[in-house]
């Protein structure tokens, strides 16, 4: 199975990405995830919050390949548990429809590209710096699978 995993962020952290790398290494063969980052949008002078925030959202859900499903990482989604998002994998093998996980810019997703989403998924209440919740997602997906497979990671 594929997934795809999209972000509005600049470089990330050297710990972030080996993280990231780490949580796909022990995913390989059983879930390839994928990954794109769309630029952030220019901030200040005379391009308001909202302007970046509408540009960015629009580049995000651009990258979205046809007849993907698309999750929006965001606060007023539905935070689920490990095996209800292992639950939720299943679904979506089944389904045959390629999640593509989105993470907005440091302002979210724009309401109307919010909509257009078929989920949301909450992390919790917590505010994560974009290259965490990369890792995050990584490492819950990877917890998902090992669920699925039996495998002793999740205890």
């Amino acid at each position: 199975m594929r997934a795809l995993l999209i972000a509005v962020s600049d470089r990330a952290p050297d710990w972030a990405e080996d993280g990231y790398a780490e949580y796909v290494g022990r995913l390989r063969n059983r879930l390839d995830l994928g990954y794109q980052q769309v630029k952030l949008a220019r901030r200040g002078k005379g391009v308001s919050d909202e302007v970046a925030k509408r540009d960015e959202s629009a580049r995000l859900l651009a990258k979205v390949p046809a007849g993907g499903w698309r999750i929006a990482l965001d606060r007023s989604g539905k935070a689920w548990s490990s095996r209800q998002l292992a639950a939720q994998l299943e679904r979506w093998r089944n389904d045959a429809r390629l999640p593509c996980f989105l993470i907005g810019g440091p302002d979210g997703i724009e309401a109307d590209d919010l909509a257009l989403c078929e989920q949301r998924w909450s992390l919790g209440a917590l505010t994560l710096p974009h290259a965490l919740a990369r890792v995050v997602v990584a490492e819950q997906l990877y917890r998902a699978q090992c669920i699925l497979d039996n495998h002793p990671y999740h205890r």
